[in-house]
C-alpha cells in the first residue's frame, strides 16, 4: 500500500481496544438518614448520592429526597396495628453524613385498603385542608364505610346518594362568600339585592344593535 493512502484507518487508533470501565458506585457516597425525634428508631436506612465535584454538590442533590418508612420500624414494634402505616420523610438538611429528615406524610398500604372495602356496603370518601397552630398546611384524606343495622334483615346497607351528598357538603356561611367575592361584610345587607322601582305598563327601550 503506499505510503500517505487511506488516512482515515490511523484516525481511529488500534482497532479492537475496548474503553476503560469505570464503576459509577466509585463516585458515590454513603448517607445515612434520620428520622425525627418524635419516632423511637431514629436511624431507618441509607442513601447514596454523587460524591461533590465542580458545582455539583451532593447536599443538593440529597434534599427533597423522599423516604416511605413503616410505622412499625420506626418505632421498633412488630405490632399489627403499625405495619399496615405508611409514613413519608422529606429530606431537608444534611449536617456531615447525616440527612435530616422532616414529616411528608402519611397513607395506607395497598392490602389494608383492600382488606377494608368490601361488597354490600357503600364506600364514603371526603378531604380538607388544615392548617397547624405551627403554621403546617397539610391535607387530611378520611374514608368511612356504611354499617349494617343489627336490627335490619336486609343483605346490603348501601347509603342513598343524597345522603352521601349531604356528608360531603361542607357547612355554608355567607362570611367567607362575601370574602372571596371581595365584600367585607361591613355593608349593610338592605344595599345589596334591592327592588328597583318602576312605573307601571312599563316596558324597556328597544336596542338598535346587541
Amino acid at each position: 500500500m503506499a505510503v500517505g493512502k487511506n488516512k482515515g484507518l490511523s484516525k481511529g487508533g488500534k482497532k479492537g481496544v475496548k474503553k476503560k470501565i469505570v464503576d459509577p458506585f466509585t463516585r458515590k457516597d454513603w448517607y445515612d438518614v434520620k428520622a425525627p425525634s418524635m419516632f423511637t428508631k431514629r436511624q431507618v436506612g441509607t442513601t447514596l448520592v454523587n460524591r461533590t465535584q465542580g458545582t455539583k454538590i451532593a447536599s443538593e442533590g440529597l434534599k427533597g429526597r423522599v423516604f416511605e418508612v413503616s410505622l412499625a420500624d420506626l418505632q421498633a414494634d412488630t405490632d399489627a396495628e403499625r405495619s399496615f402505616r405508611k409514613f413519608r420523610l422529606i429530606a431537608e438538611d444534611v449536617q456531615g453524613r447525616n440527612v435530616l429528615c422532616n414529616f411528608h406524610g402519611m397513607d395506607l398500604t395497598t392490602d389494608k385498603l383492600r382488606w377494608m372495602v368490601k361488597k354490600w356496603q357503600t364506600l364514603v370518601e371526603a378531604n380538607i385542608d388544615v392548617k397547624t397552630t405551627d403554621g403546617y398546611l397539610l391535607r387530611v384524606f378520611c374514608i368511612g364505610f356504611t354499617s349494617k343495622d343489627s336490627l335490619s334483615q336486609r343483605k346490603t346497607c348501601y347509603a342513598q346518594h343524597t345522603q352521601v351528598k349531604v356528608l360531603k357538603r361542607p357547612r355554608f356561611e355567607i362570611s367567607k362568600l362575601m370574602e372571596l367575592h371581595g365584600e367585607g361584610g361591613g355593608g349593610k345587607r338592605g344595599e345589596v339585592g334591592e327592588k328597583g322601582e318602576r312605573p307601571e305598563g312599563y316596558e324597556p327601550p328597544v336596542q338598535e344593535s346587541v
